[in-house]
């Protein structure tokens, strides 16, 4: 396998790795956004459940922010320990 094919496998690699942290901050984003509306609407709607419904909230946003951060694991693992690489060398026979 010649250096060229390894260096476009990286570059589509990080390329594909932009993507989905670009998609995985605008998901979090649009996310927190719905908490957020909905947690002002509830408190609109009942304005004596704003104890439990902060709890709620904050509890459920912080879930939202977990996603990125295992994406973003995930992601350093392609970078990192790319596991297309060893299948392009497996599949052009190189070992």
């Amino acid at each position: 396998m010649n250096p060229g094919d390894v260096a476009l496998i990286y570059a589509y690699t990080a390329m594909g790795v932009g993507i989905i942290l670009a998609a995985a901050g605008l998901g979090s984003a649009l996310g927190w956004g719905l908490i957020c509306s909905k947690f002002v609407e509830g408190i609109a709607r009942q304005p004596e459940m704003r104890p439990q419904l902060t709890g709620q909230m904050l509890f459920t946003g912080g879930l939202m922010e977990a996603f990125p951060m295992i994406v973003l694991g995930i992601s350093m693992w392609f970078i990192f320990a790319n596991p297309f690489i060893g299948a392009a060398q497996t599949a052009a026979g190189g070992g």
